[in-house]
């Protein structure tokens, strides 16, 4: 019987590109077509968990996932069949681990992608020790060494037990190697690499400015490969650049051929409820009416209302309301803090509403002008006099007001440290933020500390891992 290979041949490389891209019709066919060709080559299964991978992180489809599965064991056997004595058969099975932790954390089987995540980190680097000279090793080290840095401490025993660990500049180290190397792995991968990079540098690095920076200065296609124009859409939105967002979203080429996914809608949705512009809905009605999955659906929900809510359509607010109670699941920290706000059937204060769905999209001057003549005073509730404080912070913040910034978030950490809001842990993380890009870590350190000393409230997970790297990077 011949030997199990990994030929990594001119139509599987072009395969792999067109995958990375999200060009997965054509991928397919080269690999259905390399299957039969070369039935020894063990390439064009892995490139086929690389198709499901894509499919069902962005669109969540439950009956995909439940055909999926079942390959994931017999993909794993046959890459355990490669040569010992290549890098490939350890990496192979390392990838396809990560991609089914990420996988299975979309499906909300935490559990699962733990041990995934276990058997991912292990196998990289028993592969980094076997073949030191492979470079694509430290692409999956790097990013797996920072994530396990920022573990947050409700599943920090399990990363205990798992044996994962790493620090944010052994991560950063590894990562920046394989971006710097120049052999024929690292530069098939290096798409791949890119990605990782700019969203570990905009999130656990905290450099957003050099994360977008890095995008334009490298020029990378955001029309023809559509994974780069996710990325890039995805942070300029989460980077108050809305307007961005939805020229990307419109510039993509939209051949067939590439990867079906209402996430279009999705990012385009969020961009237009930012401005306040009137066509939002046409986006969240769509995305929410294909979308087969449950992240960020009860959040979608509760934003399509704030949408009518501020065009004074409380009939459709109260009936998104319901569909936050009702649809999608509580996986992520902002479908939590949806079906907490409308079980309350707190109605938002309509003035914050616009300055915050403003601010979010980077409009601040236009937020601040309405904040103009206004102070907490005017509003009773606690919860409101707190985020106004906190929102008033943020403007500031994004205007580049750092003092005033800092007032507005400090009177937000002393009245609501005890509260469930997540105004005053943000609060504290932002001030974190300010004092590490001031160069004053000391400081910044003790922000990041209160934050994570800040419990029982909104989004505490998301946050306190933000606020876990900033103390990480003030160690270095």
């Amino acid at each position: 019987m011949a030997q199990k290979q990994f030929r990594f041949n001119e139509k599987c490389s072009a395969a792999y590109l067109q995958i990375i891209s999200l060009k997965l019709q054509p991928a397919a066919k080269i690999v259905a077509a390399e299957k039969i060709a070369d039935p020894n080559n063990l390439v064009p299964y892995f490139l086929e968990n690389y198709i499901d991978f894509f499919t069902l992180f962005f669109n969540e489809d439950k009956k995909l996932y439940d055909v999926a599965k079942p390959m994931l064991d017999k993909r794993l056997s046959l890459m355990k069949e490669g040569p010992e004595q290549s890098p490939l058969t350890l990496f192979t099975q390392a990838i396809i681990h990560l991609q089914w932790a990420a996988i299975e954390t979309k499906f909300n089987n935490k559990w699962n992608a733990g041990w995934h995540f276990k058997d991912a980190f292990k196998l990289a680097k028993y592969n980094s020790e076997k073949f030191p000279g492979f470079t694509p090793n430290k692409m999956i080290t790097g990013p797996m060494q920072m994530v396990a840095a920022t573990i947050p401490k409700s599943m920090r025993w399990l990363s205990s037990i798992m044996g994962i660990n790493g620090t944010m500049q052994q991560g950063k180290t590894n990562l920046d190697y394989f971006l710097n190397a120049n052999d024929a792995w690292a530069k098939l991968y290096r798409n791949e690499g890119i990605f990782y990079h700019c969203y570990l540098q905009y999130y656990l690095l905290n450099q957003p400015d050099d994360a977008l920076a890095f995008i334009a200065q490298h020029n990378l296609d955001v029309v023809n490969n559509h994974m780069f124009a996710y990325m890039a859409a995805n942070l300029n939105l989460n980077s108050k650049k809305s307007w961005i967002t939805q020229q990307i979203v419109n510039g993509r080429n939209t051949s067939p051929e590439y990867l079906k996914t209402p996430i279009w809608d999705f990012e385009m949705a969020y961009a237009k409820l930012y401005h306040l512009e009137p066509d939002a809905p046409v986006y969240f009605q769509r995305f929410l009416q294909n979308f087969k999955g449950d992240f960020y659906v009860k959040d979608a929900w509760l934003k399509l209302g704030y949408h009518y809510l501020v065009q004074g359509q409380t009939a459709q607010y109260k009936s998104c309301m319901q569909k936050v109670i009702s649809e999608g699941n509580t996986a992520s920290d902002a479908d939590k803090r949806a079906l907490k706000e409308a079980k309350l059937g707190i109605v938002p204060n309509l003035l914050l509403l616009k300055a915050r769905l403003l601010s979010d999209g980077g409009f601040s001057n236009d937020a601040l002008q309405l904040m103009q003549g206004t102070s907490s005073a005017q509003f009773t509730d606690m919860a409101e006099k707190l985020e106004y404080s906190y929102r008033l912070g943020r403007i500031y913040d994004e205007l580049g007001q750092d003092d005033r910034a800092i007032k507005s978030y400090e009177i937000t950490i002393a009245a609501g440290a005890e509260r469930t809001e997540y105004f005053a842990a943000r609060a504290a993380l932002q001030c974190g933020m300010i004092f590490e890009k001031k160069g004053d870590k000391k400081t910044a350190a003790k922000y990041y500390a209160r934050c994570i000393a800040m419990q029982d409230h909104d989004y505490e997970e998301s946050i306190e891992q933000k606020a876990k790297a900033g103390q990480e990077r003030c160690k270095q």
